[in-house]
């Protein structure tokens, strides 16, 4: 069944509420300058050729954003970078703010903190009760605690939403200047976290969030800056509404400044976006040449995506319409989405597909609810191919990484065995975060988040951020995994033996991220490789169970292919879990390496492979804590719960691309 939604699901006046405010500033006013002067470094001490694997969290939210907030969150962002490099910091528990102890249990190489931009200055204004806008009825919503307070979330869905004239005061004058200084705290905290040391030992990014909810469609990216020229003032949703003008603004008045300035978003919950995060669509470009160029900046801007964070899993999902081969088991991971289609979808009625008709940039929804294959990264990859074919120019070429999108600070707290939650107040206590009630803001369906990962010469601003241009870039679902992928046309059969054997690997193929060169043999081959987790004292980490290679291509019809190829390891290899302990059985691999053929390539076909790395079997993080709750205490939902208390963790390497010689 087709889904389309009529405008009367959102009456107009909340479509229209924001209508008629403080008009977006000109673009001039986002023009980058050093907002720090550059700091000369010694090179880092650890400085490897062939890269060491660094992990991070790219997808940080403290109590300036205003969801945060508003679930009692009061952690800023020095209290974020002290937590993801080993520090404690204290959360809320009901009516004390500053209740509950939170440490990660092992630093991260890298952070930053990304707070949503589109409230920095009403929120200022709504917490000063010196400020000319703080008696407005919108900071009285403010100040109330709902965390999704229907006027603030139809700022943010809205295609027509401005800044309120009543709070922000005329032209917008008084959150200009707000913003403003909420943008150099963030910068501030940012610069005195990271290492300039030759130890090198942390590394963090100037960041924001671009909070899209266009039409009740996640469009949400991470805007990421090298170093310290950045644009003045964050660019938000209330100010620029397509994410086409986002990557103009950043291109042209960053990236194509004299300043410095370089810049990337990360955009992230595809699967709750109704087809619109990676919908094949060239606003105001009608012609082949318009739409190549807004391919090639699409490209430029978002060379990653965020397959994976606390709202889902966004690889792929079976069943979709469109979508062709064997059905993927381990695609049944953490299906977040499930949550939007019970809330906006009928009891008992079917999920229909997103409509994709003439009017689909228009119709709105009230939330997620609906299916489209473009919802994934996986077939996102697969269009990519189609409009190359098309266009020449890949829009769709991205590395796939992951984080968490905590709102308590707590970046890269993604142990299943010790959560304390994401959201504040919305899951302070463990019988919130186990129960699947969907009016429980931070309830099951969540999940800790995962960790993006580089393959970088070394821990610095400009080794890391070049390794995310390059795609050669990891996400994991938690575990410190580190997968390897190289493909080229012929390998040395013996790469895995040997110490050398990554040194041999960059010199005869092109790793994560890169394209295959030109045809030189029958088939390409690639070099798989994942080094489990080892964990730490306190948590062990799981052993791996195989490493598969997931390739994917279009036919003529424009459907979609995927195979799944098992190259290393063991699917049944009776690994399992203690239910009643949650302690892991059975045994498992510390390394996987092969290499392997691609034993159906098809030279005149276009072809997008990746490499998926699979522990053994461990419980969900509500399986820890429902055991961990004494049995009266525990919520019916441990005893039947709508996620699979048993999971298998994993890693996405980015994909290597194969593109047919077409000039003959």
């Amino acid at each position: 069944m087709i889904r389309v939604p009529a405008f009367l699901l959102l009456p107009a006046g909340l479509l229209l509420s924001a209508c008629g405010g403080v008009e977006p500033p000109a673009e001039s006013a986002y023009a980058a300058r050093e907002f720090a002067p550059a700091i000369a470094r010694a090179p880092c001490k650890r400085n490897e050729e062939t890269r060491q694997a660094l992990f991070g969290d790219l997808h940080i939210h403290t109590s300036l954003s205003n969801d945060a907030w508003n679930f009692d969150v009061r952690v800023q962002p020095d209290d974020a970078y002290a937590y993801a490099f080993g520090e404690p910091i204290l959360l809320p528990l009901g009516d004390d703010y500053r209740a509950r102890r939170a440490q990660i249990d092992r630093p991260l190489d890298f952070a930053g903190v990304t707070d949503h931009a589109e409230f920095f200055g009403e929120q200022a204004v709504c917490q000063d009760p010196d400020a000319a806008g703080y008696a407005s009825s919108f900071c009285e919503v403010m100040r109330s605690g709902e965390g999704r307070a229907p006027q603030l979330v139809m700022q943010i869905m809205s295609p027509f939403s401005k800044r309120k004239q009543s709070v922000c005061g005329d032209a917008g004058a008084d959150c200009a200047v707000r913003t403003g200084n909420t943008w150099r705290h963030m910068i501030e905290a940012a610069q005195r976290w990271n290492d300039t040391s030759d130890n090198c030992e942390r590394t963090t990014f100037i960041a924001y969030e671009y909070s899209s909810f266009r039409l009740g469609s996640n469009l949400h990216r991470n805007v990421i800056f090298r170093n310290t020229a950045v644009l003045q003032r964050p660019v938000s949703y209330l100010d620029v509404h397509r994410e086409w003008d986002l990557w103009r603004i950043l291109k042209e008045q960053c990236i194509d400044g004299d300043t410095g300035c370089d810049v990337l978003a990360i955009p992230h919950n595809s699967n709750i976006s109704n087809g619109r995060m990676f919908a094949v669509d060239y606003p105001g470009a009608s012609s082949v040449t318009e739409q190549a160029a807004r391919a090639r900046l699409r490209q430029q801007i978002e060379p990653v995506v965020e397959i994976m964070q606390h709202k889902g899993d966004s690889e792929c999902r079976n069943g979709l319409q469109g979508v062709l081969g064997a059905e993927d088991e381990l695609c049944r991971f953490e299906r977040f989405e499930e949550l939007a289609f019970s809330r906006f979808v009928g009891e008992g009625e079917e999920v229909g597909q997103c409509y994709d008709g003439p009017l689909a940039d228009w119709l709105p929804h009230l939330g997620p609810n609906c299916l489209d294959r473009k919802n994934y990264a996986r077939y996102a990859l697969v269009e990519g191919l189609r409009e190359q074919k098309r266009l020449g120019v890949n829009p769709f070429k991205f590395g796939l990484s992951a984080s968490t999108d905590t709102h308590n600070g707590t970046g890269g707290g993604v142990q299943e065995a010790d959560f304390p939650g994401h959201l504040g107040n919305g899951d302070s206590m463990p019988q919130q975060r186990v129960s699947f009630s969907p009016d429980n803001a931070g309830n099951a369906y969540n999940n800790p988040g995962g960790l993006i990962g580089v393959w970088a010469e070394e821990n610095s601003r400009d080794s890391i951020f070049d390794a995310l241009q390059r795609r050669e870039v990891f996400g994991t679902s938690g575990p410190r995994i580190r997968p390897r992928f190289f493909g080229a046309w012929q390998l040395d059969a013996a790469l895995c033996e040997g110490p050398d054997g990554t040194a041999r690997a960059y010199a005869q193929a092109v790793p994560m991220g890169g394209d295959l060169p030109a045809r030189a043999g029958d088939a390409p081959v690639f070099l798989v490789a994942a080094t489990a987790d080892a964990g730490s004292d306190r948590f062990p980490g799981t052993p791996l169970q195989r490493l598969q290679v997931i390739k994917g291509w279009a036919d003529e019809e424009g459907n979609h292919h995927q195979r799944v190829y098992d190259v290393a390891g063991e699917a049944n290899n009776g690994a399992d879990v203690d239910p009643q302990t949650c302690a892991p059985r059975g045994d498992g691999f510390g390394q996987l390496c092969a290499v392997w053929r691609d034993p159906e390539f098809d030279a005149g076909v276009a072809s997008v492979y990746y490499l998926r790395a699979v522990e053994n079997p461990s419980c969900r993080y509500t399986a820890h804590q429902c055991l961990q709750l004494p049995a009266a205490e525990r919520p019916g939902d441990c005893e039947q719960p709508l996620m699979d208390p048993v999971i298998q963790e994993r890693a996405w390497s980015s994909p290597i691309w194969y593109t047919p010689d077409v000039s003959g």
